[in-house]
């Protein structure tokens, strides 16, 4: 099955086509562009420019995944948006991705030894989301808490003994994360600088599929952990 991904959930804008044939290993095609802003006008040209490297039509695709959140909740809109309209259009099915969990398989690939990641994403606002994934089968991430929206002073790493790593630029935001411990357990390394991709939204959308987790159009919703998009001033 040929499958696109696409992830706006943060600065980080991209989109990966995965072709697979029978008997081949898949292809994978990728575009990537960190910019602050102008998500809108850079993913749908990403996507068009994998199809004609690949020689597809987006009628051809099996489905079309996104990265779900959470993030920015401009971002989270608009690869729903995008989402939901191509899937429309090509009558298409939809698979829906956590960006935390995209994060951990990326920490997970850059750090063999790995056993669990510690995702903190910077949420604005003084604090994270964050959530913790030990390494799976076929070493994709498999969630050991719930995805979370926190201050950084609740943060805390599972004493859970094993090889962590942290992911996510909430650990540049906020360096105290950094120090966390637990039980005896540290972090190994961190990847501060790690930002969701769409290549590693693949192949945890295969597994999506795979598992039955497969979404209509509609049902293509952001998740986003919190409410308020912004604090009110204290009279």
């Amino acid at each position: 099955m040929h499958l696109i991904a696409l992830d706006t959930s943060t600065e980080a804008c991209s989109a990966a086509l995965g072709v697979l044939h029978p008997g081949k290993p898949e292809q994978v095609f990728t575009r990537f562009a960190e910019s602050p802003r102008g998500h809108a006008e850079l993913i749908l040209p990403m996507i068009d420019s994998l199809l004609e490297e690949a020689g597809l039509r987006l009628q051809e695709l099996g489905a079309i995944a996104f990265a779900r959140g959470p993030g920015s909740f401009t971002g989270l809109r608009l690869a729903a948006a995008v989402t939901q309209g191509l899937a429309f259009g090509a009558g298409l099915p939809v698979l829906a991705v956590s960006t935390l969990r995209a994060s951990a398989l990326q920490a997970l690939q850059r750090a063999p030894r790995a056993t669990h990641v510690l995702v903190c994403n910077d949420a604005r606002m003084g604090e994270v989301y964050t959530a913790a994934f030990a390494r799976g089968d076929y070493g994709l991430p498999e969630g050991i808490t719930p995805e979370s929206v926190r201050p950084p002073s609740e943060v805390v790493l599972p004493p859970v003994p094993g090889v962590w790593v942290g992911a996510g630029h909430g650990f540049r935001a906020y360096p105290q994360l950094c120090e966390l411990r637990a039980a005896g357990v540290t972090l190994d390394e961190i990847f501060a600088d790690l930002l969701p991709q769409a290549r590693e939204v693949l192949p945890l959308a295969r597994a999506e599929w795979a598992a039955g987790r497969i979404l209509k159009p509609a049902e293509a919703q952001p998740v986003y952990l919190r409410d308020d998009v912004a604090k009110v001033p204290q009279a």
